[in-house]
Formats: C-alpha cells, sequence, structure tokens
C-alpha cells in the first residue's frame, strides 16, 4: 500500500515525536513492503511565526489532498491574544471534517504501578472514548464585550451532529464488549436531552449493544473509582475533552494515550499530550503516544497485522525498560533512543540485543 502523509509536526515536543512515529512507519513499510511519502507542513505557533496565521493555505491544501494526517502538538501557552496556536488545529478540523475523536484507554500490564490509581482499580481496564469534535461551545457563537466584563459561549448541536458519530461508537461497541455509556447532563441542558432522545432512537438498530447513560460529573467520578465498567463511552466536545485527559492517570502518564479524529473523508492521528515547550530538544519527551497513533493510522488502513506489530514493539519496550522518563526516573533512555528501539524491533526483533543501560542494534533505524 501507498499513503501520503502529511506530517504536522506543530510546536515544542511535537517535532521530537512525530520524528519517532516517522521511524516507525517507515520500519513497518520496510518489512511489509509498503511507501509511507511524509510532507511536513506548518501549524500552530510556529506556523504565526513564519507566516502570521495559525493554519497557512498551504498547509491546509496539502491535508485536504493526503490520505492521512500525523499531528504533533500545538503551543498552548501563548498569551491571550487576538491570534493563537490552538486556532490552527480547530480551524483544521472543521476544515477536514474531522467529527469524531477517539482515545482508547488501556493501562499496560508493566506500568500498573505508575498510575496513581490501586493496581486492582485499573489492572483489567479498557475502553474508548468517541469525543464529538465538530460541534458543541467549541465551534457555537462566542460573545464578549469590549469591557471585558461578560462573555458567553453557545452550544448547539444538530441530530445529524450526533447521529453520525452515534453510528460509528455503536458499531465499535459491537465489536467489543457490546456495552455504550451516552454520558451527559440530560438533568440540566437541552443540547444533552436531545443526544439522549436521538442516540436511545438509534439504539434499536443495534439490540446488540447495552445503552447506559450516565451524568458528567458521575462519570468523571465513576472513570477513577470503577473504570472497568466501561466499553465504550460516547459524549459531546467539551465533557469529551475532560474525561479523556482525567483517563490519562488509569495509564499512569499522559504519554502514552493516542488518539484518532477521523471525518467523512479526513483522518487525523495524535498524542493526546500538549506541546510541553519546556521538555522541547531536551531528547525528554516520551513518543510512544504519538507512535501508537501511528498504529491507529495503520488500522484505519485495514492494516491491522502492521498495527499489531507497532504495537508488540512498544509492549516489547515498555518490558525491557527502554522508556523515557516520565516512564521511569532512572531511565537513561531518551526520546530518540525508545524511538530507535521500537522502529529496529519492528524490523529485525531477532537481530536486537539489549542490556540495562544500553540498546545495541543489528542494523540501523531508517529515517
Amino acid at each position: 500500500m501507498n499513503l501520503k502523509i502529511a506530517a504536522l509536526a506543530g510546536d515544542g515536543i511535537g517535532p521530537e515525536v512525530i520524528t519517532q512515529a516517522k521511524k516507525a512507519l517507515y520500519a513497518i513499510g520496510v518489512v511489509y513492503d509498503h511507501e509511507f511519502v511524509f510532507e511536513d507542513a506548518l501549524i500552530g505557533a510556529i506556523a504565526i511565526e513564519k507566516t502570521g496565521i495559525p493554519l497557512p493555505q498551504q498547509t491546509l491544501n496539502l491535508c485536504l489532498n493526503t490520505d492521512a494526517v500525523l499531528f504533533g502538538a500545538v503551543d498552548d501557552t501563548v498569551p491571550n491574544t487576538a491570534v493563537r496556536p490552538i486556532q490552527g488545529v480547530l480551524n483544521l478540523r472543521q476544515a477536514l471534517g474531522l467529527y469524531a475523536n477517539i482515545r482508547p484507554v488501556k493501562p499496560y500490564a508493566d506500568l500498573l504501578d505508575l498510575s496513581p490509581l490501586k493496581r486492582k482499580i485499573i489492572e483489567g481496564a479498557d475502553f474508548i472514548i468517541f469525543r464529538e469534535l465538530s460541534g458543541g461551545s467549541y465551534f457555537s457563537e462566542k460573545k464578549s464585550n469590549e469591557t471585558g466584563t461578560f462573555a458567553s459561549d453557545l452550544c448547539e448541536y444538530s441530530e445529524e451532529e450526533i447521529i453520525r458519530i452515534s453510528h460509528l461508537a455503536f458499531r465499535t461497541a459491537q465489536k467489543r464488549k457490546k456495552k455504550l455509556t451516552l454520558v451527559d447532563k440530560a438533568n440540566i441542558l437541552e443540547t444533552s436531552r436531545l443526544w439522549r432522545k436521538v442516540v436511545t432512537e438509534l439504539s434499536e438498530g443495534y439490540p446488540d449493544v447495552v445503552l447506559e447513560f450516565l451524568l458528567a460529573d458521575a462519570a468523571a467520578m465513576q472513570i477513577i473509582i470503577n473504570p472497568k465498567q466501561f466499553d465504550v463511552i460516547l459524549t459531546e466536545n467539551l465533557f469529551g475533552d475532560i474525561l479523556s485527559d482525567e483517563a490519562s492517570v488509569i495509564t499512569g502518564a499522559i504519554g502514552l494515550l493516542p488518539s484518532a479524529s477521523l471525518g467523512s473523508s479526513s483522518a487525523l492521528f495524535e498524542p493526546i499530550h500538549g506541546s510541553f515547550p519546556e521538555g522541547k530538544n531536551k531528547n525528554i519527551a516520551n513518543p510512544i503516544a504519538s507512535i501508537i497513533s501511528a498504529a491507529m493510522l495503520l488500522e484505519h488502513f485495514g492494516l491491522h497485522a502492521e498495527s499489531l506489530k507497532v504495537y508488540e514493539a512498544v509492549q516489547k519496550a515498555i518490558e525491557l525498560n527502554v522508556v523515557t522518563a516520565d516512564l521511569n526516573p532512572y531511565s537513561k533512555f531518551g526520546t530518540n533512543e525508545v524511538g530507535d528501539f521500537i522502529a529496529n524491533y519492528i524490523l529485525s526483533k531477532d537481530d536486537l540485543y539489549f542490556k540495562s543501560d544500553n540498546v545495541y542494534i543489528g542494523q540501523s533505524t531508517i529515517v
């Protein structure tokens, strides 16, 4: 298979983790006879610096004419100005019609003690959050007065917006444990009551899936005290943003969580962590979330064996403690070394030798 991939590294540690994801995909291409062609483009603060806007037309044109987008991070520490890096991301989502953000949450067995939650609570947890990505208060009408003493963010949803992501969530639940939990605030919000109405009607077409409802505040608590009860969580934009970041404590580090954002004809894959500007160019950023996002890209295109190989390589890195300091404060490995290990494991796991203080490889990483 030949895929053209737009690589939007962005700001902070974005370029570093994207480089490691590319290494893994290059290795997959060699082993499985695929060709992945990457074209880099600007977004975020670096785009503002060089072009004056967070999403240049050249970047957008590239993304509209590629098979997928591999995204790093944008700087979210920029002061409140008229032009902000995050606007590039929001505009890109709208332009590509990305309406479903999919975030799997499954802790690694070797890292259970890394989580602040007790092992007995998180062991065996395995669920996916489907966050609606193109509607709600993030994209609806916004107002503020000239004196800065009043502001409002309108939250709007249409039936169509709810239907399209709900079908994806139901179909995923059918392939898993056949349970879907809709998270909302139907006791307060009209938009949530619309969500319940639409999702309930759709559920009749998925009789094998058990549909449950949970208020957002209760869901926030249950994700922490009993995460194993969940299979597929479906929710709107704001709640999904908050709950998926909260769920990162289950894995023990936000640097482990990947995501996919899907539209009718476009797909974008990114780690859920931020740009971490303090760690820029220090070889300390955890690349695993970005690498697993690349695995989700492979799976999206039906390359299941290839995706599993990436997961296997990541699991081996964790098993052998070839990880960055956020996972092991005593680790001597950095971003590049972790990426090299994973790529070379994919290339030839039988030609890779390991010692606790170094990684010896039998062939060079292709980058």
